[in-house]
């Protein structure tokens, strides 16, 4: 151990308070030790230090901070030397305020569009996702700031995540969920990960010994730490003997408590104790070091102009008849639309940033060379019908040449906490599309959206500009493509499907009570339509240019891939060149071609570059579950390199030896799975992928801890009910308003355990077992558990206090 000498010193009080927090961001400290405190802060696109109260959620106002695009922007770059970047400006922050753990980024897959969190995570290919968490890590850790991703593992919902179950194949886990992680690990070195909320196979994400001690730590060889997400603990004992390291936010002492009779007991070692407390240890020590002599400020002004540029190469030209852009001097434009006078930049939740200043079309416009006739807001933010406002936006409308229409989903439609239901923009703001194009066919839309949404409108354009969520600056980069300062060079980080139910998990997503079936496997987002032959509006790895690329002299060698980019248009631009790689035929199903390697290379008009992908451990690998190991499987594999997914310019074939004999499945077992169409796959096949028995995930009987107070519909306590119908119609009220209250939505889905692990030690676990009496029916035995739990609680808390003193 690498504190031993500290380890000695400390009593098994002092042990167990230190893995658990001090408060809602903060470690503990021991003045007698010299063990100092560090400060965590949510941060994926920028930091959300709290200056009063601290919460999760997002809900009491933050210090000033660069709004960054979210990550869900920032893949659409295909940039990681841009992530590298955008990390060192947002460590530099971090060091500036104060902040030793970066809580993100956040690269969960995006396995459905409707996860209310996808502006948060990178993409639908974790081999994308994974590159750019990397190149992320590598720059905030560069500011001496500890990087965290975020989440670990399979969270791909938002629905009861803390009280579900995701039942995934061992290959599935490992191919799609897990390798972002392994790069961000192996290459981005990150210093500390965060557990999920969620169950995995029927094991907490926290306190599961294959993900955090088997993969992790053996394999990856993360020598880090563990945190918690903020009350993703169950069982702070299993959790400690698993390998996590740092249960937040603040329990209170019971969980100390219970971590010594574990030990006490034999359910753990101290030995196991004692090497969570050393790999803490060093991680406080070593951020405490780097904290000395830090700046206390950065420059904002320079800063904003890096979320600008990130803004203006992050964002997607989907569509450009005619070449309708960029606008030309002097052109005569109408602004319409909500979005144009109050972005929509950032999403809602722990991410939520406050940003040091906000671009705005409205203000920015009259710095450009463009002749405005008008500007109208055109429709209302919260859905309704606004005749005036939709009569003005018209009006004006009909006076130009060109409408630049500013629309998307609004702050409610996709937050934290909650997951959307739908794949629609507001009705209302496609009304007035539909009647601009009327009134004005040469429409321009300006998308603002953190996810995937339907677009059947999409006809009613000339040209579509995707910006997801682009920050703070970003009204000041759609400008400068508009008029044509910035060649667009995003490309889709995720596929854009024609409708909801063409998604591979549609049949599947979200939970079915406690237990999420991840029956689609490794068919997720481009390899199921690719696969299936699904045809989607805009396929993966997609976006225009105004210029024009051509690929040509493709040559592979056991290294990887060579071949010749050149500009063939008159602008110079930047382009990503993709790399698939697929076997056909071969005897493990797989989906047709998978990403593994990019390049986005920028050229001058006429120029010629030539570009190599070079080939890695990944390449051709499969988890084979029969031999527990990564394998190779022999054949004639198809190198594809192209424009997009869907747009394969070049391809080459290698040949490749196998590693095992030994093939996990049989075709006449997994007859969906080896044709890619598995939207309505049988749980007995599916038990055959799975290699057991899918487990029973209905609600019945009496509510146990992990349970949650959404299910107290079925409680024999009348109480608690009663309790359930007022939280349901407080939900109600809130989401009819177009405002869901996140507060309400977090204790909706929250598990009764929760109550003893984030309410800063005020509950005790026996006081929520107690609760769960109560609610069971027995009420007498419950309040009673309750009260005698308060005050025990309460004297045994002042007796811990003295003696960590």
């Amino acid at each position: 151990m690498k504190h031993q000498d500290i380890i000695e010193k400390m009593t098994i009080e002092e042990k167990a308070a230190f893995l658990s927090g001090k408060g809602e961001w903060q470690t503990r400290d021991f003045e007698r030790l010299g063990i100092p405190s560090i400060f965590c802060s949510d941060g994926p696109h920028g930091i959300r230090k709290q200056a009063g109260a601290g919460d999760h959620l997002g809900l009491n106002a933050s210090l000033p901070a660069t709004c960054f695009p979210t990550a869900a922007t920032i893949a659409n770059s295909w940039n990681t030397e841009l992530g590298e970047t955008l990390g060192e400006t947002l460590g530099e922050e971090a060091m500036a305020e104060g902040v030793n753990v970066l809580l993100g980024p956040g690269l969960n897959i995006k396995r459905s569009p409707l996860c209310g969190r996808n502006f948060e995570y990178f993409s639908e290919d974790p081999y994308l996702a994974g590159k750019m968490a990397a190149s992320y890590v590598r720059g905030i850790q560069s500011q001496g700031v500890f990087a965290c991703p975020k989440h670990f593992a399979v969270n791909s919902q938002e629905l009861r995540r803390m009280a579900m179950n995701s039942v995934v194949d061992e290959r599935t886990l490992r191919e799609i969920y897990l390798t972002g992680f392994e790069i961000a690990v192996k290459e981005g070195g990150a210093k500390t990960i965060m557990s999920a909320y969620n169950e995995i196979n029927g094991t907490y994400a926290n306190e599961n010994k294959h993900l955090l001690n088997d993969i992790l730590r053996k394999e990856w060889g993360f020598d880090g730490i563990v945190i918690t997400d903020w009350g993703a603990s169950n069982d702070h004992a299993l959790g400690v003997a698993a390998g996590s390291n740092l249960e937040m936010p603040n329990p209170g002492l019971d969980s100390a408590r219970e971590l010594i009779a574990a030990v006490e007991s034999g359910k753990i070692k101290i030995e196991d104790v004692d090497a969570r407390v050393d790999e803490l240890l060093d991680a406080v020590m070593t951020l405490y070091v780097n904290a000395q002599g830090k700046k206390d400020d950065f420059d904002k002004n320079a800063h904003h102009n890096v979320a600008r540029r990130a803004a203006a190469e992050s964002t997607i030209l989907l569509k450009n008849e005619g070449g309708i852009l960029p606008l030309k001097a002097g052109a005569k434009v109408a602004i319409v639309g909500d979005f144009a006078f109050v972005p929509r930049y950032q999403g809602a939740g722990s991410s939520l940033v406050n940003p040091t200043k906000i671009e705005t079309v409205a203000e920015l416009i009259g710095t450009y060379d463009l002749q405005v006739v008008g500007m109208s807001r055109g429709y209302s933010r919260n859905g309704q019908e606004d005749a005036a406002v939709k009569k003005e936006a018209l009006d004006i409308a009909a006076k130009a040449d060109i409408v630049l229409y500013f629309f998307g989903l609004n702050e409610d439609s996709e937050s934290e906490g909650m997951d959307r239901t739908h794949m629609r923009i507001p009705q209302n703001q496609i009304n007035l599309l539909q009647e601009l194009g009327q009134v004005n066919p040469n429409l321009v839309g300006i998308i603002s959206a953190g996810s995937a949404i339907e677009m059947p409108w999409h006809h009613h354009f000339k040209a579509l500009l995707h910006c997801y969520l682009n920050g703070q600056a970003g009204a000041g980069a759609v400008m400068d493509i508009l008029t044509g300062d910035v060649n667009p060079s995003g490309k889709l980080s995720e596929t854009i499907p024609r409708r909801l139910e063409d998604t591979p998990a549609y049949r599947y997503y979200p939970s079915q009570e406690r237990t999420s079936e991840y029956r689609e496997s490794l068919y997720v987002g481009y390899r199921y339509y690719d696969t299936a032959d699904v045809p989607v509006l805009y396929p993966f790895g997609f976006g225009l240019s105004y210029t024009s690329f051509e690929y040509s002299d493709i040559s592979v060698t056991d290294e990887g891939a060579t071949f010749t980019i050149t500009n063939t248009g008159s602008r110079d631009g930047a382009e990503v060149a993709q790399l698939y790689v697929g076997l056909p035929g071969g005897k493990v199903f797989r989906p047709k071609k998978e990403l593994k390697g990019f390049a986005k290379v920028f050229l001058k008009a006429g120029e010629s570059k030539k570009v190599t992908i070079a080939f890695d451990d990944k390449t051709f690998r499969y988890w084979n579950v029969k031999t527990n190991n990564w394998e190779v499987e022999d054949g004639k594999y198809i190198i594809s390199v192209g424009a997009s997914s869907a747009d394969i310019r070049l391809t080459a074939e290698v040949l490749k030896s196998e590693t095992t004999e030994n093939i996990p499945y049989s075709k006449e077992d997994l007859p969906s799975y080896y044709s890619g169409k598995i939207q309505s796959v049988e749980t007995a096949e599916y038990e055959k992928l799975l290699g057991r028995s899918v487990p029973d995930g209905k609600w019945s009987g009496e509510l146990g801890l992990n349970d949650a107070f959404c299910q107290m519909y079925y409680a024999k306590s009348s109480l608690a009910r009663f309790a359930y119908k007022k939280l349901t119609a407080m939900k109600k009220k809130a989401d009819e308003s177009g405002k869901p209250d996140l507060n309400i939505l977090f204790i909706y889905n929250m598990p009764f355990r929760a109550m003893a692990k984030m309410t800063g030690g005020a509950v005790s676990m026996e006081m929520a077992e107690g609760i769960v009496k109560l609610v069971n029916g027995h009420f007498f035995g419950g309040l009673g558990q309750i009260i005698s739990g308060y005050f025990k609680n309460g004297r045994k808390n002042k007796e811990y206090e003295a003696k960590i003193k």
